[in-house]
């Protein structure tokens, strides 16, 4: 929680600056804009400082529960979070928009419990509920990528309310540079796993990513007992690189389409994306 908290504050400092500079140009209506989106992060962060006040709390009490979770009978099922807490744990680690099965493949490779893409089927709809009927009421809404030429929901990819706008974008190169930029925080998050031993789920994904990347895998790879090897200096060496070629101009894409948005689209529409019956008439309007 306290990664949130971080860049929710890193956030909200680069807001105030982009004030700054637009109230140094005179453009009032960029001021409004980022003014308005300075209060909506400002509301994420509060929410977010009190349930982590609440956590603080009740930590007494979770290392109670935690004890005597440790001496339960075996065989007891262990505590299983809900979908919308599981799907937030994936994304943060990709830090990119993910499709359910993506989501529910990094989940098996490297969080506890199942996580059936099925689960995910209302997941959305169910946020934007929430939030229309209480806005800001909630830490953070998973809610749909939009695309960059209609400003609306792309089908099939969950981002994180909290993330900047234009990382909730996608453009027509997004989807390659969210599997390398992907492909890079996976290798971060095998890196971390304890043991050093990777689980089957856990190389089976980072051997999809170094077949899927030219130059991220050994020239003659070798089966072991384990299975292929997996160098993960040489896919991230293969990531970067290939990144290097699309990232600047995917970034140009989206942060045009997120001033466009900003101009366009209210609070809801900035997380949940415009009507379909109103897309054409956005894409229109510079």
């Amino acid at each position: 929680m306290q990664e949130h908290l971080d860049a929710l504050e890193e956030r909200m400092q680069q807001l105030q600056q982009a004030m700054r500079s637009a109230q140094l140009a005179r453009d009032s209506e960029q001021v409004r804009q980022l003014r308005a989106e300075l209060r909506r992060t400002q509301r994420a962060w509060d929410a977010l400082f009190e349930q982590a006040e609440d956590t603080e709390e009740t930590s007494a009490d979770d290392g109670t529960r935690r004890i005597l979770s440790e001496n339960k009978p075996a065989g007891q099922p262990p505590v299983v979070l809900p979908a919308r807490e599981q799907v937030h744990q994936v994304l943060t680690l990709l830090a990119v928009p993910a499709a359910p099965k993506l989501i529910s493949t990094v989940h098996e490779a490297f969080f506890a419990g199942a996580l059936a893409p099925s689960r995910l089927t209302s997941l959305r709809r169910d946020e934007e509920r929430s939030y229309r009927s209480a806005p800001g009421a909630r830490p953070y809404y998973l809610c749909p990528a939009l695309t960059s030429d209609l400003l609306s929901p792309a089908r099939g990819l969950l981002t994180v309310s909290t993330w900047p706008l234009e990382q909730r974008i996608v453009g027509p190169l997004s989807a390659r540079v969210h599997f390398l930029t992907g492909a890079l925080n996976i290798a971060d998050a095998a890196d971390r796993v304890s043991g050093g031993t990777l689980p089957l789920p856990a190389r089976h994904l980072l051997l999809h990513y170094a077949r899927n990347i030219p130059g991220a895998q050994p020239p003659a790879p070798h089966p072991t007992e384990a299975g292929l090897p997996i160098d993960l200096t040489l896919l991230r060496r293969a990531a970067q690189d290939e990144l290097a070629l699309h990232a600047t101009s995917d970034s140009t894409t989206r942060t045009q389409a997120a001033a466009r948005a900003r101009r366009q689209l209210d609070d809801a529409g900035l997380l949940f994306g415009g009507s379909f019956q109103s897309a054409r008439r956005l894409r229109s309007v510079p």
